[in-house]
């Protein structure tokens, strides 16, 4: 079974994200803070990492950065959660090496679809 983690301070918008992946057939772990989603990337090394901007601690673009420049962790998918959805913010977190970018409301479909695509490629 894939592990997803998905980081994310909302307990709304964690728990919605975290069951559209469990219906859909994944493992899923959590982290409310840079710090938690650290300790469970070193701990289990997550197929892939769903990642809100806005979080306590680093913001998502340094944690995402750090996970791209690391030769241990650079491969792993990175997927943008966010309300911040302008083209600025898009394009930022595609330079810092993002796969994908969803805005919130995440849309279940959308969801699923983006983690296939990223797990079967």
């Amino acid at each position: 079974m894939n592990t997803v983690l998905v980081v994310e301070d909302g307990l709304t918008d964690m728990e919605i994200i975290s069951t559209y992946l469990q219906q859909a057939g994944y493992y899923v772990m959590s982290a409310k803070t840079s710090e938690e989603a650290q300790y469970q990337i070193d701990k289990t090394k997550p197929d892939v990492i769903f990642l809100d901007v806005i979080l306590p601690g680093k913001s998502g673009y340094e944690i995402c950065r750090e996970l791209k420049t690391n030769p241990q962790t650079s491969n792993i998918p990175v997927v943008f959660c966010s309300t911040k959805h302008g083209d600025v913010d898009k394009v930022w977190g595609n330079m810092l090496g993002a796969e994908a970018y969803l805005s919130k409301p995440v849309d279940r479909k959308e969801l699923v679809e983006t983690l296939q695509r990223l797990i079967n490629h």
